[in-house]
This record gives structure tokens, C-alpha cells and sequence, in this order.
């Protein structure tokens, strides 16, 4: 099998394994009304897959669990147990069991995306920043594909969007097993190194790099747990009828795929003109987009459709670049500790945004709300534009031009 088929399995796998993480926030209304759920409470729905993924992610790297039991398998594994949770969220009895059931799907998430990255690494030595930037694509596309099912069928039918969620990562398992192996430049993974964390802190320029990765985790997944919830609000706001949550899901999957186009297009550009230009040029998009929010709150779709779309793009365009740069920045022997509590750090910060979110909109309504993103943003850009006036910015692709 040629390294360009075994991307093409790869991204499919992604697209299918990484449906489970955003289906509940897809249904969140329902289950919100099937239990009563404040939206504070609603928020862990989301919340406790990413505090599972950053668990999950910590034991993998820590036992070196895809060197152990080989990538292809681990991704298989867990895309099973993902797909286990996320059923069991139908039938879960209690909001504290669907919280729960949430927190092992983020889990074994950990087990599919990370591990899918070092099986495409292991079969790209050319061209390995293209091949990653399609898996991140397919990362993004498969994230949103919950809310595109749930616009597909009624608001009664919520179980459906979750089990459709579940059979698409049971198939994202089957897929993977087709790859013939880890590819012939695969590497052993290097295990997480506690002791190793000061020295990674003290290093500036990997910093630099992550005070711009945490601005942006800062505002994307906030905004992708609540653009639909914000995109209702808008719509009653205008006095809009007929039934818009359902077109809310709509939009919001269009507001995802949009990042899936963003990725792709974001490393090509990095590669050109290198990842401190592209990465302060993508803040700065969706900074702006999160400080627009207000004024475009009520707007008629055909005005409020195509910002959002920008939005979607620009808000992950940068994710990639982040995690490349600290690998090209970091101490190499420190660079998977590196990346590791660079993941850490950003996915706890998004329980902050996705609480407060919902949070600010109940004392101040919708309307002015995502302008709170916008801070991370701003943090991102300084952090990026020092680290491109040092010398180490020359290492990045693309050097400083």
C-alpha cells in the first residue's frame, strides 16, 4: 500500500473514529430537557471529554501504550470503547452516568487521534507536515459530523445522532486495521517525563509557541460547544419562526467543516511564509470574528452564514502549527514530553471558556458573549510576534520572511 492510500485510510478513520466527542453537545438540548439540566450542568457534557482526554492522554504517553501495543491497534481499541460510551449515553440513568460515560469517551479518544498521528509520521518522511495537516482536517470534519445527523433527523430522535456517532467510530476501528503497519519511519515513542517539565517551561521559545497554542484553545472549542446554542439565540432574537435549532445544527456543522478547509490551507500557507506569520494572521481573523459577534447577533442568515464560515476557518487554521512549532522549538530529546503538556494545558483551558460561556449568557444574554473569546486571541498574537522577532523563529518553516 502506497504512503498516499495509507493517508487516505487514515483521514477516513479519523472522520469516522472522532464522531463521538461533540455528539452529545449535538443533543445537549434534549438531554438538557430529558434531565432537567441547568446550562452550567449542560456545559459537562463537553467538559468531562476533555478532562478524559487529557487523563487518556497522559496514561498513553506515560506507559508508551502505542509502541506497546502498536498504533493501529490502540486506535482500533479505543475508537471501540468510544463508540461503547457513547451509547451508553442513551441509556445512561442519571446525568452523573452520562457525565462519566463522557469522560471515558474523551479517554479512548486519546488513544485514536494522537496514535493516528505517529502512524502517519511513520509513513511520511517528505511531505509529513501535508500528511498531518490532513489528519487534523479530518479530525476537525469528523468533530462536527455529529451536528449535520442531528439536523438530518427530528429533536425527538436525539438517541439516533448518538448511535450513529457510535457505529461510525466502530467502523473508524475497523479501517484503521487495514493499514499494513506503522509505517517504515516509525519511531518509538519517548514516555512522559515529569522531572522534565521545569526545563520545558524555562525554555523560551517553546513558551512563546504555547502562550499562543493556549490563546487559541482559549476560544476554539468554546465556540465550537456553543455556536449553535449562540446561532438559536441570534435567530429568536430577530424573531425568526419555524423550528431553528435544527438549522443551527446545520450551521454549525458547516462552521466546523469550514476549519476542516482551514487546516489544510493553514499549512500550506506555514510552510510558504513560515508559522508565526500564519498563526498571528489566523488569531487575528477569528479574534476579530469574536469581537463582530455582537453587532452581527440578529443579523438574517445570508449575512450571519458567511462570517460564521470565516470564523470556522480561521479559528483552527493555526491548530497544527502549534504543535509543529513546538516540536521544531523544544530541546529534541524533550519534544514528546513537550507536546504532551502542550495538549494538557490547552484541552484544561477549554473547561474555562465552555463553562463560562453559558454562564456570562444567563446574566447578560447571547449577544455579547463570544466577545470573552477574543482575549485568547490577543494573548496568541503577542506571543507569536515576540517569538517571530527572535532568532529561534528561524527554525519554523518558512524562517521569518
Amino acid at each position: 500500500m502506497t504512503p498516499r492510500r495509507v493517508l487516505a485510510l487514515l483521514a477516513t478513520t479519523q472522520v469516522l473514529a472522532l464522531a463521538p466527542w461533540f455528539s452529545a453537545s449535538a443533543v445537549a438540548p434534549a438531554l438538557a430537557q430529558r434531565w432537567g439540566l441547568t446550562p452550567g450542568a449542560t456545559a459537562w457534557l463537553t467538559v468531562s471529554v476533555q478532562l478524559g482526554f487529557v487523563a487518556g492522554a497522559l496514561v498513553s504517553a506515560t506507559l508508551t501504550l502505542p509502541d506497546r501495543w502498536s498504533a493501529r491497534r490502540l486506535v482500533a481499541g479505543s475508537s471501540v470503547l468510544a463508540a461503547l460510551a457513547t451509547a451508553g449515553v442513551i441509556v445512561a440513568p442519571s446525568p452523573a452516568a452520562a457525565v462519566a460515560l463522557r469522560f471515558v469517551t474523551g479517554a479512548a479518544l486519546a488513544g485514536v487521534y494522537p496514535p493516528a498521528m505517529k502512524i502517519a509520521a511513520g509513513w511520511f518522511r517528505e511531505g509529513r507536515g501535508m500528511a498531518l495537516g490532513i489528519l487534523v482536517a479530518a479530525v476537525t470534519l469528523g468533530s462536527g459530523g455529529p451536528h449535520l445527523v442531528r439536523w438530518v433527523v427530528p429533536a425527538e430522535s436525539w438517541p439516533l445522532v448518538l448511535a450513529v456517532a457510535a457505529g461510525s467510530a466502530v467502523v473508524g476501528g475497523a479501517l484503521v486495521l487495514r493499514v499494513p503497519g506503522d509505517g517504515p519511519y516509525a519511531v518509538r515513542t519517548a514516555g512522559f517525563d515529569w522531572g522534565a517539565v521545569p526545563r520545558i517551561l524555562r525554555d523560551r521559545p517553546t513558551l512563546l509557541a504555547n502562550a499562543g497554542y493556549l490563546g487559541h484553545m482559549w476560544e476554539l472549542y468554546a465556540m465550537w460547544t456553543w455556536i449553535a446554542a449562540w446561532v438559536v439565540a441570534s435567530q429568536a432574537a430577530r424573531g425568526a419562526a419555524g423550528d431553528t435549532a435544527t438549522l443551527a445544527a446545520l450551521v454549525a456543522f458547516g462552521v466546523i467543516g469550514a476549519g476542516a478547509v482551514g487546516c489544510w490551507v493553514g499549512g500550506l500557507a506555514a510552510d510558504r511564509w513560515g508559522r508565526t506569520l500564519v498563526t498571528s494572521a489566523s488569531l487575528a481573523v477569528s479574534g476579530a470574528c469574536c469581537l463582530g459577534a455582537g453587532l452581527l447577533f440578529a443579523a438574517p442568515l445570508p449575512v450571519l452564514v458567511p462570517w460564521l464560515l470565516v470564523w470556522g476557518f480561521a479559528i483552527v487554521a493555526d491548530s497544527a502549527q502549534f504543535s509543529t512549532a513546538v516540536s521544531e522549538l523544544a530541546p529534541q530529546e524533550l519534544v514528546g514530553t513537550a507536546l504532551m503538556l502542550q495538549t494538557s494545558l490547552g484541552f484544561l483551558l477549554t473547561t474555562i471558556t465552555i463553562f463560562a460561556l453559558p454562564a456570562l449568557a444567563a446574566a447578560i444574554g447571547w449577544r455579547w458573549v463570544m466577545g470573552v473569546l477574543a482575549i485568547g486571541p490577543a494573548i496568541g498574537i503577542r506571543a507569536m510576534l515576540v517569538l517571530r522577532a527572535r532568532p529561534e523563529s528561524r527554525r519554523l518553516a518558512g524562517g521569518r520572511r
